[in-house]
């Protein structure tokens, strides 16, 4: 652990630190500026309303600062694609706030002061790069900025740099992967995140590098990377810093507690530059109880089945993208590589997948049908299966893997 006696606290003195953070947070923000006052007007610390990312934008792009500008030192901004993004600003505190917890979440992957970490996430105003990079050098570990893209370099310094660690998207990992060829690279785990992935992707990054894969959660608007991370030992759930960040699940129609899957709710208790109340991230989880191995005392999450924003409705059947992710990769016949494409040249969507051969002297025809039929049982609703030669579907180097296609036309929307 990177601060144990913060990591391992017990529960009840915490659930006390939480009680008195957040009642402080409430305070400070009733007395900091006409948003907050206004927003706050008649709520007390068991009524505070939620936050949504629209609000943001509506106050786009300081309209929620709870300090002076003067007193913020960095600015950073959402990388969503829908309207515009959401800046978010930090004080001195925030910043190093920011490097503690990434520095939990890389110990909890197993990183040590004595390692040397490729950090392969953008860099600039996405907050992905820059935070596992100060969370790697407040570890005491050796950071090498390498940012996106330029897999032959990347490569080349993973080997002759000797990287233990390995944080960047799942997706651009498997793609090092691919093209690793017969280079020594000795990597022991890897810190994955900025987009879904399933547990058979999990499954063949541990294969194809030989290291402990694990999560790591974060949005821009609560702080960036950090808020949540997989330890080794207990993967599939996400310890959450809540010492610094309160989780809630809501359900995501009514808005009230659940004890089964529902929208996860954040609050930032420590942040001081743009803190938010009661956040509706969209990402879609549940609470894991019980103890971890690994002896942190966290609340924990189950990894993320999807984003209430992200649903897709297939001939009225509600579908997550990461259902079919878990379904393709898991067959041992095919690569990492994928591709949703919704047809809605007709008037009822038509679902397709598109996939890989992991090598060029399999059946595809066979595969075909044997995913087909997966499919149809993981999601209740039939797919048109396209089972192609190893790559043949687009790669991506920099920023989030783009999974979902529409197709309005004749046009294929993956053609070049």
């Amino acid at each position: 652990m990177f601060q144990p006696e913060l990591e391992a606290q017990p529960p009840e003195e915490r659930a006390a630190l939480q009680r008195d953070r957040l009642r402080a947070l409430v305070a400070r923000l009733r007395e900091a500026t006409p948003y907050w006052r206004e927003k706050l007007a008649g709520a007390d610390s068991d009524s505070l309303p939620f936050t949504t990312k629209a609000e943001l934008r509506d106050h786009y792009p300081f309209g929620t600062l709870a300090v002076p500008l003067e007193q913020t030192v960095r600015v950073h901004a959402s990388s969503g694609t829908r309207g515009k993004p959401t800046i978010v600003a930090y004080t001195r505190n925030d910043v190093d706030v920011f490097a503690d917890v990434n520095a939990r979440a890389i110990a909890c992957a197993g990183g040590r002061a004595d390692d040397v970490l490729h950090v392969a996430y953008g860099y600039g105003l996405f907050t992905g790069g820059l935070g596992l990079h100060y969370g790697g050098e407040r570890l005491g570990a050796t950071v090498v900025p390498a940012s996106g893209g330029n897999t032959s370099l990347q490569l080349q310094l993973l080997e002759d740099l000797g990287a233990a660690g390995l944080c960047c998207t799942p997706s651009f990992a498997l793609l090092l992967a691919e093209r690793a060829e017969d280079r020594d690279i000795r990597l022991r785990y890897g810190v994955f995140g900025a987009e879904p992935w399933s547990e058979a992707m999990r499954a063949k990054l541990e294969a194809a590098w030989g290291i402990d894969a694990c999560d790591i959660c974060g949005l821009s608007e609560v702080m960036g990377p950090g808020v949540a991370a997989e330890c080794r030992e207990g993967k599939g759930a996400l310890h959450v810093f809540d010492d610094h960040f309160l989780p809630e699940i809501v359900d995501a129609e009514t808005g009230e507690p659940t004890d089964g899957l529902g929208e996860l709710v954040l609050t930032t208790l420590t942040k001081e530059a743009l803190p938010v109340l009661r956040y509706r991230t969209g990402d879609v989880t549940r609470f894991v109880d019980g103890t971890c191995a690994c002896g942190r005392t966290h609340r924990r999450i189950a990894r993320f089945s999807g984003r209430v924003d992200d649903m897709l409705i297939v001939r009225g059947v509600n579908v997550f993208p990461s259902e079919i992710e878990e379904v393709v990769l898991a067959h041992t016949a095919l690569g990492g590589q994928y591709a949703i494409v919704l047809d809605r040249r007709t008037p009822m969507t038509n679902l397709e997948v598109r996939a890989e051969l992991v090598s060029g002297d399999g059946d595809a025809a066979e595969v075909e049908g044997e995913l087909s039929r997966r499919l149809e049982e993981r999601l209740r609703v039939r797919t048109d299966v396209h089972v192609l030669a190893p790559g043949a579907l687009p790669r991506q180097e920099v920023g989030k893997a783009r999974r979902v296609w529409e197709r309005l036309d004749d046009r294929d929307p993956l053609a070049p």
